[in-house]
């Protein structure tokens, strides 16, 4: 059986293998959406399809809606022309429980997937014409809010004609301020721009971005004078912040293998040109978690009947403080750089070995004094969660390859708000053991080489060509120093959110790098060593 629209029509066969399907008429969703569209997606990938569509997709189960998510891809355009549209746009959801159970949903809330081409704008801007569109969020990851072209060059194209935009030469802030330049051209209506991208202060992020090419065209004269104004006036346009969590790691073969057993073909697993791993399902832990600032100033679905928290901008704050600078992200990170270099492939491996759990352990203690209490959520309790249930669910096929991409874009946040909580509350740092040993942990991750000794594929990173040219000629059995070769990483205050060599931590991240670096097993030795201590 193939996953189609016409297909779901025989709900015998899904409902005998146990599979949830939409309530709703998609046919009657699709047409009210296309109309009249409420909410506008930018990033097709496996979090889109396990979270937020998922989110629609109960509120249509309810009944509290009846339009579905318009989903725009803009970065790897293979998952639309590979996955969505020879699937009709549904989606098959794996949800892994610890107990080995597997609850397995038909998505169908998409109303219909673009990606991103000058064939497109013309669409794209016709919906945020439309004044229906109550907002458009976004999970493009934090590469995605890199300013290019802001000087405002390539606007007049866009102003006058969008199908002649150059999308694939231009950075995505430029094209999404472009789209509100049209949104302001056709009435000046109201528009949230919500980010769920899974970094810290994602609004202002976003936020930033699009006013520096408003602000950039309204200075050059490319635009009307008001456009400015209308992108910095908060009930015109919004830029809400929010905390995302939900762990999506790449479709797993196990579960294509299940999925298969079912009657189901067409599920392989696919890698695009731009490495991205996806497939007709995916894969996903049952926890999940959405703070979401309540600003929308053209209303929004009642998406917190769909489990989503409502509340004020510093709450969402410290919640995503709680979450991405100590209780998760950083102890994820440190699962991905020494599971790698372990020869690990899961992260619930990785919770079964002694050293590597008593490891993070220590990590998350060493966070907690400076960790933000959201009050929404208890930190004690959301790490319990994470180190008890979350990383050791064996059915969930994470995988350190997976979570050290973009390491060098990762750790500004997860470690050095951190430290900087540390120096604002005036901790002593000397007293940290595990943060520096991450980044030695890292900076040894980059040499290439595992701790067996053999080569070992690094993951996609935007700066690692970068990092790795000061390290190169450093090889396994080395015995230094190697202060000038980290200094040109371990230096760099945009990396570390501090600058590490005006405290104790940089000499003590060198000390460690030196000890990984000995031999085989080094890495392991250095771990053991220093959890003894």
């Amino acid at each position: 059986m193939k996953l189609s629209a016409d297909n779901l029509k025989d709900t015998s066969f899904w409902q005998e293998k146990g599979y949830a399907l939409p309530h709703y008429d998609r046919t009657a969703m699709r047409d009210k959406t296309l109309e009249n569209p409420v909410w506008l997606h930018f990033g097709a990938g496996n979090i889109f399809r396990s979270f937020p569509a998922m989110l629609q997709q109960t509120l249509l189960n309810q009944g509290l809606c009846d339009r579905g998510i318009i989903v725009c891809e803009g970065y790897d355009n293979e998952i639309i022309h590979r996955i969505y549209h020879p699937n009709d746009d549904l989606s098959v959801l794996a949800i892994l429980k610890p107990d080995g159970s597997i609850r397995k949903e038909i998505i169908g809330s998409v109303a219909q997937s673009l990606f991103m081409h000058p064939d497109t704008l013309p669409l794209l801007r016709d919906i945020f014409r439309k004044d229906s569109l109550q907002f458009a969020s976004f999970t493009i990851t934090e590469k995605g809010y890199a300013l290019r072209g802001a000087d405002g060059e390539w606007l007049p194209a866009i102003a006058a004609d969008m199908q002649h935009a150059p999308a694939d030469a231009q950075s995505f802030p430029g094209i999404l301020a472009a789209l509100c330049y049209e949104r302001f051209l056709a009435g000046r209506q109201p528009l949230a721009l919500v980010s769920m991208d899974n970094c810290s202060r994602n609004g202002e992020k976003l936020e930033n971005a699009v006013g520096a090419f408003a602000r950039a065209w309204t200075d050059a004269g490319y635009v009307d004078a008001g456009f400015s104004a209308y992108v910095s006036d908060p009930a015109c346009l919004s830029f809400p912040w929010s905390m995302i969590d939900k762990i999506t790691p790449r479709p797993d073969e196990k579960v294509r293998q299940l999925l298969a057993a079912d009657g189901l073909e067409d599920m392989d697993i696919l890698c695009t040109e731009k490495r991205t791993y996806i497939a007709p399902f995916v894969n996903a832990e049952a926890p999940q978690y959405l703070v979401v600032e309540d600003a929308f100033p053209n209303g929004r679905p009642p998406l917190e009947k769909a489990g989503v928290i409502f509340t004020d901008r510093e709450t969402v704050s410290k919640t995503e403080k709680m979450k991405v600078c100590t209780c998760l992200n950083p102890l994820h990170t440190a699962l991905a750089i020494f599971g790698c270099l372990l020869s690990y492939t899961s992260i619930s491996a990785e919770m079964q070995d002694p050293q590597l759990k008593e490891f993070v352990k220590c990590l998350g203690q060493e966070g907690m004094p400076a960790v933000v209490d959201p009050g929404i959520l208890n930190p004690e309790a959301f790490m319990r969660e994470v180190m008890e249930e979350r990383f050791p669910n064996p059915f969930m096929p994470d995988t350190p390859q997976r979570i050290a991409t973009d390491t060098s874009q990762k750790i500004p946040v997860r470690f050095g708000e951190t430290l900087k909580a540390y120096q604002a509350k005036e901790l002593n740092l000397s007293t940290l053991t595990f943060i520096p040993l991450v980044f030695a942990g890292w900076c040894r991750y980059l040499i290439g080489v595992g701790d067996d000794g053999k080569p070992m594929e690094i993951s996609p990173d935007p700066l690692l060509e970068r990092l790795q040219k000061p390290l190169q000629g450093i090889r396994l059995g080395d015995s230094g120093p190697f202060h000038e070769q980290l200094s040109a990483i371990l230096s760099d205050e945009s990396l570390f959110g501090i600058q590490l060599y005006d405290t104790p931590l940089a000499e003590k991240a060198e000390t460690y790098f030196s000890e990984m670096i000995a031999g085989p097993g080094a890495v392991r030795m250095t771990l053991k060593k220093y959890l003894e201590d």
